[in-house]
């Protein structure tokens, strides 16, 4: 017996899953005894009708086809069929009528088609039990017929517009739904009321609650008996501005739309009433995890969120009637939020005080704590915060804080008033704004990573004895303070002239000095000092003439140049010596018509990037030849360079890219023409792009 003849008669189970065939192998319709053909994510654009043949065939897998565009009209020929999977078949429009006569289809699945409507055969699957249709935005309506489905148990239309669903499909009382989204008002044949008859599973996302005119039509949602729903998002059209009797009726609405008692994640957005709803008080979610209030303008006072015993994540923002947050929103006196991880609080206008000096324990598992855009906020923080021990803080444009922050592990300090921090527990620390004031820099034996952007107006100091008070304009950097540095990014100092070190700092990494216009030198001795620096950035500092003696850091990696003086420039070549480390270096601004020097860049350069030479006319074919190692030229606005090196480019080099250099990529696109230029032999040659890479 052939090989042929064996597969024709045992072959039960064929996957070509991710294969490039663009047509089905006649060769497959004659395997008579197949059961299972996976042709997902391949190139077929058509199935030709005698893949019906295979009437032994129950399982048939599409998905992903992106280039198949119809099905075969004689599909009703596979009678064996149970499953059939089209997910992702992006220009699939249609589905033949012939579908319904496959008897013993109990799973279809067109997530994520152009179909634009279900033929009425489908009500015909007599032993359908899941379909699904998620992702089908053209899909609007569904069967009318739909109820006569009894085997149907799931039906999922996630991410679609459906404004239509049959009235009866409350009758299959074993169906489970899942809908991602729906839109009040939008369809008077699809109601809220229909909710009420559906079994909701998973999340379900409620829009324009204001078109509700009658409060007992959100009463018949009954979602309190939703016990499979675990995520809700009530939300009201952000644009509205409620009058009086409006905010009543929206109070009504959210009562009546109290979700089950094993709901999970919970989002109000854009209510209109004064008060939040009595079941987020009541401890009637027990079971919520995360809760979302955001854009609840009129409410005056908080619930007692304190009281949710499992709540790990809480998000209040623009709430603009808050001015107070007390004892009410802790809920009581000796317990309060046991396991909130996560707390946010952000573009709260009105807010001024958050006290709870009622509460004798508050917080115990908080992790996360973000208290932004709330100008009004001053005073000292609760007390209950500063035991802790957070893994992030972040502050900001809370210019009237003046407060001990609680220790922290990760700090943002953006725009903020005079803070007092905890140095001994910090790892990373960022610090900017406009209104940082004279902030104090402390010597830190476990800070790994300190980002500092000031701005012109602003000072920065360091316990330096510089003064009696140690809080003089920072004029000299103290490495030293910070022995277990790893990063460090300084942006921004109008006094910086120096660094100051006299120990090895053996961890730093990554370093990055910016706009500093007074810094007159890098850090002494760098190749001594930073062993272990493999990130360089210099950007925008004009004083700054030359490397330090003694070179960079052998182990530098990537080094990023950016408005250097030509004085740094022409100490490349001694800085670097012979590196055998440096992969990748990014120029930027650099006032020259010839680059690079003979013996200016190392060896052992992989990627060169050369960004915004306005007067650059030649690249200088001897200082590139000899980079043997490089693999990788990027040239970008380099308007007046007109070739590249008639002798060509390093034969190493295999990818090009060529961005908002007009002269330069109009000559490389006409290698033929007189004034063209024929590109070397490239993987990769890109002569345009829209938008140039980002430094390292």
């Amino acid at each position: 017996m052939s090989i042929h003849e064996l597969f024709s008669k045992f072959l039960r189970v064929l996957s070509l899953f991710g294969s490039s065939i663009e047509e089905l192998p006649d060769s497959v319709c004659n395997l008579k005894h197949l059961r299972s053909l996976d042709l997902s994510h391949t190139r077929i654009k058509k199935l030709p009708d005698s893949t019906c043949s295979l009437s032994n065939l129950q399982i048939l897998k599409l998905n992903y086809c992106r280039k198949l565009k119809e099905l075969p009209s004689n599909l009703h020929e596979l009678t064996n069929l149970c499953v059939l999977s089209l997910s992702s078949c992006s220009y699939l429009t249609q589905v033949p009528n012939s579908v319904g006569d496959l008897k013993h289809l109990r799973s279809l699945d067109l997530s994520l088609t152009w179909i634009q409507k279900l033929p009425d055969s489908t009500c015909s699957l007599s032993n359908l039990q899941i379909l699904k249709l998620n992702g089908c935005i053209y899909l609007k309506e569904l069967p009318s017929n739909l109820h006569e489905l009894t085997n149907l148990h799931r039906l999922e239309f996630v991410n679609t517009d459906i404004i239509k669903v049959p009235p009866h499909l409350g009758k299959l009382k074993n169906l489970q739904v899942s809908m991602s989204s729906f839109d009040v008002g939008k369809s008077s044949e699809f109601t809220i009321q229909q909710l009420g008859e559906l079994n909701l599973h998973g999340r379900l996302s409620f829009s324009e609650l204001q078109n509700i005119e009658n409060s007992s039509d959100a009463l018949a949602a009954d979602l309190k008996n939703k016990t499979d729903l675990v995520k809700l998002e009530f939300g009201w059209n952000s644009h509205r501005n409620p009058d009086d009797h409006a905010k009543e009726r929206d109070v009504v609405v959210i009562e009546n739309l109290q979700p089950s008692k094993h709901l999970k994640e919970l989002s109000i957005r854009n209510y209109g009433g004064k008060q939040f709803p009595n079941w987020l008080s009541d401890n009637s979610l027990s079971n919520v995890v995360s809760l979302v209030l955001r854009n609840c303008q009129s409410c005056q006072r908080l619930p007692s969120l304190g009281l949710l015993p499992i709540l790990k994540k809480l998000e209040i923002s623009s709430l603009d009637g808050i001015v107070s947050i007390g004892a009410d929103f802790h809920g009581n006196s000796t317990s309060s939020f046991l396991s909130l991880e996560t707390l946010k609080f952000s573009f709260m206008k009105a807010w001024e005080k958050w006290e709870c000096q009622a509460v004798t324990g508050a917080f115990p598992c908080l992790q996360y704590l973000s208290i932004r855009y709330c100008p009004k906020l001053k005073g000292d923080l609760p007390e209950q915060l500063l035991p802790l021990k957070l893994k992030k803080l972040e502050i900001s444009e809370c210019k009237q804080l003046e407060a001990s922050a609680p220790r922290a592990l990760e700090l943002d300090l953006k725009d903020t008033g005079k803070l007092q921090l905890d140095w001994a527990t910090l790892k990373r620390l960022s610090m900017g704004g406009h209104s940082m004031e004279a902030l104090l820099l402390e010597k830190s034996d476990t800070l790994k990573k300190l980002y500092i952007y000031c701005c012109p107006t602003d000072e920065m100091c360091c316990d330096c004895g510089m003064s009696d008070d140690g809080r003089d304009s920072l004029k000299t950097f103290p490495l030293d303070f910070f022995p277990a540095l790893r990063t460090l990014c300084l942006s921004g100092f109008r006094n910086l002239q120096m660094f100051t070190q006299d120990h090895t700092l053996n961890h730093l990494q990554d370093l990055t000095i910016r706009k500093c216009p007074q810094l007159e030198s890098l850090p002494g001795s760098m190749h001594m000092h930073l062993p272990s620096l493999k990130k360089l950035r210099i950007s925008d500092c004009p004083r700054v003439e030359s490397f330090p003696e003694g070179g960079l850091p052998s182990n530098l990696k990537q080094m990023v140049l950016y408005k250097c003086s030509s004085g740094l420039m022409a100490s490349l070549k001694g800085a670097l010596g012979d590196n055998p480390s440096l992969e990748s270096l990014w120029i930027e601004k650099l006032d020259a018509e010839s680059f690079p020097d003979e013996g200016l860049l190392p060896l052992s350069l992989t990627c060169l990037w050369i960004h915004d030479f306005p007067n650059l006319k030649k690249l200088d074919y001897k200082g590139l030849c000899q980079l043997s190692s490089l693999k990788k030229l990027f040239l970008n606005k380099c308007p007046n360079l007109q070739q590249l090196p008639e002798e060509g480019l390093p034969k190493s080099i295999s990818s090009l890219l060529i961005c908002r250099s007009p002269n330069l990529k109009q000559r490389c696109q006409n290698p033929g023409a007189k004034t063209g230029q024929r590109l070397p032999t490239l993987d990769s040659c890109i002569l345009e792009s829209l938008e140039c890479p980002r430094e390292f």
